[in-house]
């Protein structure tokens, strides 16, 4: 009798958790499109909430006031941070959960390894790797958010005989793996050693390993830090055996493995570029690449009024600087007010626009601006020429015309937006300062271009203002 309730047990788990692995899969598939996308993360949630809710069952746990003691704190703790972060802070924020995945799962790892009894060595093996990419991811996602918010420099660290480290480190790492292993069942201060080494080493390897990338790589290491999470909560599954956190690893891992290739494609860059070459460091080549000269036309907002009044086709390229300056709503208003006006309005998106995987979307999505406006590159580039007015609001790095022009620049060969072809260009930009990559961009000096130098927000304001007086 007490076999066959254990077995209709197991059978009811494994059951919800077929369950809760279709709604990660259903929830997944709605993310792929904007406008399902909010489900999507509702179904994929309540999968998760299902998951955990027959897992807790499952355990004959006697008291759950821990368990109930920590769910409020980090509940509340996610609640206020959520309310309270800024949009412009959000590529931070998801850096920050991806290293709380991260450290999550070497804490499951770490806990397993020193509680076992008799391991065996795949058991072993699936230890170790929680524990090196949960630590590689927790201490990456860690400088990551430094540079997006800007509490370390952006920059990358680039130093003599950094491959030499990395691959000793990798090495080292190695050879405390097979350590690990070869120690199984030994309960002695060694066990304790050799678990502190391996997460040292791990946390080391995350920091190398993100440090060298810069600023305008940032939204592929994000993808990718992403992936790692998934990884290492995949790997925390086999070495627990649960089946749905093994699927839901597997699923995180892998579509941020074909989005930091999607971002890749992008930039028309390889990953091992990406990861190894510091795009945006200053290198001495005997090139002054950052030497942009030219004259800057300057523009004031009845001027500009003037000609978006008698456009017919109007461009509108967001940028990280909207997100700065709080503008998409004023943004929104302006498209619909110049689309009363009789012009076709569209939203061009650059898939590395902003610090993270799809930030313009979200910014233009909390603003309520239709998906049906949004295009891509490759839509709007081939009849750019027709197009009367591109307005550019804090975009850099993906207007910039070096991208095709200039062989010695950092950013050569990456697919941008050519508003540099359209018949006039508006810039909305405080200063001539360079992007978050450190690049100065010669659009702004072409001859269609006009500049509308002030806070993105105040200036959208005013010509909204202009068109509604």
């Amino acid at each position: 009798m007490i076999f066959s309730d254990q077995f209709n047990t197991s059978v009811v788990v494994n059951l919800t958790y077929i369950l809760a692995s279709m709604l990660f899969i259903f929830g997944l598939k709605l993310l792929s499109s904007p406008e399902t996308a909010k489900r999507g993360n509702l179904v994929s949630s309540s999968g998760m909430l299902l998951a955990v809710l027959v897992t807790l069952l499952d355990q004959s746990i006697i008291d759950f006031t821990w368990i109930i003691v920590g769910v409020c704190i980090g509940a509340s703790i996610g609640y206020f941070a959520a309310i309270k972060i800024k949009i412009t802070a959000m590529p931070e924020m998801v850096a920050l959960f991806n290293g709380f995945g991260g450290i999550a799962s070497l804490l499951v790892g770490s806990a397993e390894y020193l509680n076992g009894v008799n391991q065996n060595p795949a058991l072993l093996i699936a230890i170790y790797l929680t524990v090196l990419i949960g630590g590689v991811t927790f201490s990456g996602s860690l400088i990551a958010w430094g540079k997006l918010s800007e509490t370390i420099r952006g920059n990358p660290f680039l130093y003599k005989g950094q491959q030499i480290v990395n691959s000793l480190l990798l090495g080292l790492l190695l050879f405390a793996g097979l350590e690990m292993i070869y120690m199984q069942g030994m309960f002695t201060e060694n066990q304790f050693q050799i678990l502190g080494f391996i997460c040292l080493l791990a946390f080391l390897l995350g920091v190398l390993f993100v440090v060298p990338i810069g600023g305008a790589d940032m939204p592929v290491v994000i993808a990718l830090l992403n992936s790692f999470s998934g990884l290492a909560a995949c790997a925390a599954g086999f070495v627990i055996l649960n089946n749905v956190l093994i699927v839901a690893g597997a699923l995180v891992g892998a579509s941020g493995l074909i989005l930091t290739n999607i971002m890749c494609k992008a930039m028309n860059r390889s990953l091992a570029n990406v990861l190894f070459s510091g795009f945006g460091a200053v290198k001495d080549t005997g090139v002054e690449r950052n030497e942009v000269q030219g004259e800057v036309r300057p523009i004031n907002i009845a001027d500009t009024y003037l000609i978006l009044e008698a456009a017919t086709s109007v461009l509108i390229v967001p940028g990280y600087g909207m997100a700065v300056a709080q503008a998409q709503h004023s943004v929104r208003e302006l498209g619909e007010l110049l689309e009363a006006n009789g012009a076709e309005v569209k939203y061009a998106i650059h898939p590395v626009a902003g610090r993270m995987p799809g930030h313009m979307n979200v910014l233009l999505a909390e603003a309520n601006v239709s998906y049906d406006v949004l295009v891509e590159p490759e839509d709007v580039n081939p009849i750019m020429d027709t197009i009367d007015v591109c307005i550019v609001i804090g975009a850099n790095d993906v207007v910039n015309p070096d991208a095709k022009e200039n062989e010695r620049s950092p950013i050569y060969g990456m697919p941008i937006i050519e508003v540099d072809k359209a018949k006039t260009a508006f810039v909305l930009k405080r200063s001539m300062a360079t992007g978050f990559a450190g690049i100065k961009n010669p659009l702004f000096f072409k001859s269609n271009t006009r500049m509308l130098f002030g806070d993105a927000k105040e200036s959208v304001s005013s010509l909204v203002a202009e068109f509604k007086g």
